[in-house]
């Protein structure tokens, strides 16, 4: 069992500096903890996912051209997700919106190489398989 996960929760980046938040957008009247559950289609940047304040990943173009302009020192650039699967696992039993609900445990890519993961999934009560 695993926790659901809620409008609010906190995900970290492999190569992000800060931690960043979980926007989910009250579409359903799916809520735990008053909070609106989120589903693994809720991956788009900015609507969805925040910045993870700086980029390090060598992936990254801007990253690249400046870490190249640095001669080679890496040098982080502004994050700016770019995000183009869903999350993975979802829940196989419970939807949400006729979509698989997002667990503490999936994770989702970064088209840069990052590893976006849940570190605090915003309510501690609801479990789902």
């Amino acid at each position: 069992m695993s926790l659901g996960v809620c409008h609010g929760a906190t995900l970290q980046c492999s190569f992000g500096v800060a931690p960043s938040v979980l926007s989910v957008i009250p579409t359903s009247a799916v809520f735990a903890n008053s909070m609106p559950m989120a589903t693994i289609m809720d991956n788009k940047p900015i609507l969805n996912i925040a910045p993870f304040a700086m980029c390090t990943s060598p992936s990254n173009p801007q990253v690249a051209a400046a870490t190249a302009a640095a001669l080679g020192v890496l040098t982080p650039m502004p994050c700016m997700p770019v995000i183009s699967v869903p999350w993975s696992p979802g829940s196989p039993t419970v939807q949400v919106a006729n979509m698989p609900a997002l667990s503490n445990n999936s994770k989702c890519l970064c088209n840069w190489g990052g590893m976006i993961s849940i570190i605090q999934p915003a309510q501690t009560t609801v479990m789902i398989p």
